[in-house]
């Protein structure tokens, strides 16, 4: 092939466009034309510029025809527009945790098989079954757990915690896994209900299933976002309850110093981001873990003090009681949410005062007393709680009626009010305040565990008919009592 064959070429290739769309597609006489330079192409261009022209005129036409109500080009003025220097920028680029966010499909999480069927049996049922005849004396209680015909506020102001676990369960196996929030949500119901209930081995049980879902999430990426962004805090305190409920308090106290931990890193990073709203709250949540994990601490004492007491060979230690104060202190000089400070002070010096160190509990008293803030009633309680402590059980009665005067419905004050009674000897009085209280408004005073356990033990002082008592105490307990109450503390035994 020759260098001037390929330099034609093209216009070869030109020459065959028009020709091809005037033939027919069976037409084969442009690829048979010998390869020689054509020296009509320039008659063919003015071929095809007249078709062009004339394709041309006829667009024309139907322009003017389609456009025959609206004014000609020539009579608008052609305006440039301005450009617009205000106009709306692009949004941000989405940050990077939320481009990241995995899709998370946990279907196993609304599986039938994750629950187990919730026991039928009522201890209340069982101490009316022993002590309280003929039958038709017995208040009825549901033990079936029936929710459709109550709302979600109704159960949990009257304490019917089974129902409750049975709304959340049916719910569940109802729900779609993708909506994970809302599952988890149901989840937190759940356990917390069975927990009320004090069926610690079944929480326990489900809770050990829900969590081996989660770890089985992969890849380990989207496990590590569900733990961090999407688990509900409420749920990891749950899980970590299960080394308590499993009588391995060591193994607890590391689970919560883990919890708070991580408290104290997610606050740290939300106020480097400068994300006050997020830093408030894992404030708060740290507030929390100390205190569960001081409470946790005084248990421990006490049972430690009560091991001493009975074998006499370890020498006696405030070692709990200090690393719970010394856990406390440091929340005295930031706000955290919803706990503030003063509480907190207050509740480090009833520390102090159940370790038996009064200067500093009346240390920490006077600086909440000197704070004008403070309710006056969290002031007189710390008074008349010092009061106690001290043995001045004059000045704690007086403290007390005053607050009972001032709020009728403080049944913490009408509790310890009872006890001051009952440490000068007035017994009978002690326990009219107890029952005006408990007839006032039974629903609220038969779910305090302790104020029962106060009037039990003030009918077994008063009379040797402490048994006809304890029994129309049970009536009214079970008539006005939900579900869960620990029935020790009626100090009517079972068996």
């Amino acid at each position: 092939m020759h260098l001037e064959d390929s330099v034609d070429r093209p216009s070869q290739l030109l020459q065959t466009l028009p020709e091809d769309g005037g033939e027919s597609p069976g037409a084969l006489s442009p690829v048979l034309e010998p390869e020689v330079p054509n020296p009509f192409i320039g008659e063919d261009s003015e071929g095809l510029s007249e078709g062009e022209d004339a394709s041309s005129d006829v667009q024309d036409e139907e322009i003017v025809l389609a456009q025959s109500a609206l004014p000609t080009p020539s009579e608008v003025p052609l305006v440039i527009p301005s450009p617009n220097v205000n106009k709306d920028v692009p949004p941000p680029p989405v940050s990077d945790t939320e481009s990241e966010a995995p899709e998370l499909y946990l279907p196993g999480l609304t599986m039938p098989t994750m629950f187990l069927p919730i026991p039928n049996t009522d201890p209340l049922n069982i101490l009316l079954t022993k002590y309280v005849s003929p039958p038709e004396r017995r208040p009825v209680r549901d033990v079936t757990g029936e929710w459709h015909d109550s709302d979600f506020h109704t159960m949990v102001m009257t304490n019917s915690w089974r129902a409750l676990a049975r709304m959340a369960r049916d719910r569940l196996v109802t729900c779609n896994p993708e909506d994970l929030i809302r599952v988890l949500d149901l989840w937190s119901l759940r356990l917390s209900s069975l927990a009320r209930l004090r069926l610690y081995n079944q929480t326990s049980a489900e809770c050990t299933n829900l969590f081996a879902v989660l770890n089985a999430t992969e890849p380990p990426s989207a496990r590590e976002y569900l733990f961090d962004r999407v688990l509900p805090f409420e749920l990891e305190v749950m899980h970590a309850r299960l080394k308590y409920w499993a009588g391995d308090p060591m193994g607890y106290l590391d689970v919560l110093y883990a919890l708070l931990k991580k408290c104290k890193l997610q606050a740290k990073n939300s106020k480097a981001e400068g994300d006050e709203s997020s830093l408030s709250m894992w404030l708060e949540r740290a507030a929390r873990m100390c205190l569960i994990i001081a409470s946790q601490m005084i248990e421990m004492k006490a049972c430690l003090s009560f091991y001493i007491a009975i074998s006499e060979l370890i020498p006696p230690c405030v070692q709990d009681f200090t690393a719970a104060t010394t856990l406390l202190e440091p929340l005295f000089a930031q706000p955290t949410g919803q706990q503030p400070s003063f509480a907190i002070r207050s509740a480090v010096g009833r520390i102090y005062l159940q370790s038996g160190y009064l200067t500093q509990a009346a240390a920490h008293f006077a600086a909440v007393e000197g704070n004008a803030s403070v309710p006056q009633t969290l002031k007189d309680m710390n008074a008349a709680l010092l009061a106690c402590a001290e043995g001045n059980w004059p000045r704690a009665d007086e403290l007390l009626r005053a607050l009972v005067q001032a709020e009728p419905d403080n049944f913490v004050a009408i509790n310890n009010l009872s006890v001051a009674l009952l440490s000068q000897g007035k017994l009978k009085e002690g326990i009219e305040v107890l029952e005006a209280a408990l007839h006032s408004s039974p629903s609220t005073v038969v779910v305090a565990e302790p104020y029962l356990f106060n009037l039990s033990t003030l009918y077994e002082l008063h009379s040797p008919t402490a048994v006809e008592k304890k029994r129309d105490l049970l009536i009214e307990v079970a008539k006005w009592s939900g579900d869960g109450l620990k029935t020790t503390c009626l100090k009517m035994p079972s068996t």
